[in-house]
């Protein structure tokens, strides 16, 4: 007896779900990103104008160098918020997707095994060794996929512990001016 047609068509709309839930991960993240980008652009954006009046103003040659420093500062540390905004978004992404992935693994692998052991049900087997060797060599098989998906989620976490370890702490966004 081989898989029939609709239980390879349920495995593949499995997958197309995943696909479908990876790809609208991907684009809310991009959305993420995209917003803190302008964000973060226009912010600078005015506070060069506001600067660019405020040295206009200026005549000291103290209070110039001390404004332009105050401005190299503020942007410097906007720039960096920003960039931490960017590596939590990705490392967020990053766990959203190694979850999916595990859980993919571990479900798509359970199907795979109902499957292979219904047609092995459906199998005019006679003698109980043969069918007793038959479930032996299917839970060997099944302990090894839970392990190898303990093992790839157990990688992935570390994975995803040493880029968040890389990260700087947070710190309070800059002052506006």
């Amino acid at each position: 007896m081989a898989i029939k047609p609709e239980q390879l068509n349920e495995l593949q709309k499995k997958n197309i779900e995943a696909a479908m839930r990876l790809a609208q991960m991907s684009i809310e993240n991009s959305q993420r990103i995209m917003e803190l980008q302008v964000r973060t652009a226009k912010t600078l954006f005015e506070d060069g104008v506001s600067n660019a009046k405020a040295l206009t103003t200026t005549k000291d040659p103290q209070d110039l160098l001390r404004l332009r420093t105050e401005y190299a500062q503020a942007t410097t540390e906007r720039m960096l918020a920003c960039a931490r905004e960017i590596a939590e978004v990705a490392a967020q992404a990053q766990s959203e997707v190694g979850k999916m992935v595990s859980e993919q693994l571990a479900s798509g692998g359970n199907d795979v095994f109902e499957a292979i052991n219904k047609m092995f049900t459906g199998m005019p087997i006679t003698d109980q060794n043969a069918m007793g060797a038959v479930q032996g060599a299917m839970d060997n098989a099944r302990a090894a996929f839970e392990q190898m998906t303990r093992a790839s989620t157990e990688a992935f976490q570390a994975f995803t512990q040493v880029g968040n370890a890389g990260q700087p702490a947070k710190r309070a966004p800059a002052r506006r001016r």
